[in-house]
């Protein structure tokens, strides 16, 4: 299980150190993708494939359900670590994540997330969260 926050810098070529803490559970090559709110979503190739069949089984009917397997898929890359734990984020994701110079790499459980620093912090701000409308929520979902 991905858990923690921890703060990172972006090297010129695009490269992002991952927690060590996060290395092994990811494996030897995992996906990063275009995540919801601006941040990439980083999965190992085992919890990518439940993803995967889940979204496998949207009706392609549905013009939301096509625009959200587009979103996911067309965003996807498979990366590796190198030798020093760091993965190199192409250019069209560090785009949607408003990646430059600093990163925000955060457990969520099943999968991690990358997010530019200041779009962390806004995220984070007691502007946009109000904990207490999300507990309400998290309660009509039986948490």
């Amino acid at each position: 299980m991905f858990i923690g926050e921890y703060n990172h810098t972006i090297d010129t070529k695009g490269r992002v150190s991952i927690p060590s803490k996060f290395r092994e559970e990811l494996g030897e090559s995992f996906i990063v993708t275009k995540g919801l709110d601006n941040c990439l979503f980083v999965y190992s190739i085992e919890e990518w494939k439940v993803l995967e069949e889940k979204l496998k089984q949207l009706p392609m009917t549905n013009r939301d359900a096509r625009a959200f397997v587009r979103f996911f898929f067309a965003g996807a890359t498979e990366c590796e670590l190198d030798n020093q734990g760091r993965i190199r984020i192409p250019n069209n994701l560090r785009e949607h994540a408003l990646l430059e110079k600093e990163a925000v790499i955060i457990g969520v459980a099943t999968r991690i997330e990358i997010w530019s620093h200041e779009q962390w912090q806004q995220y984070n701000s007691d502007e946009n969260l109000s904990y207490d409308d999300i507990a309400v929520k998290m309660q009509q979902l039986g948490i």
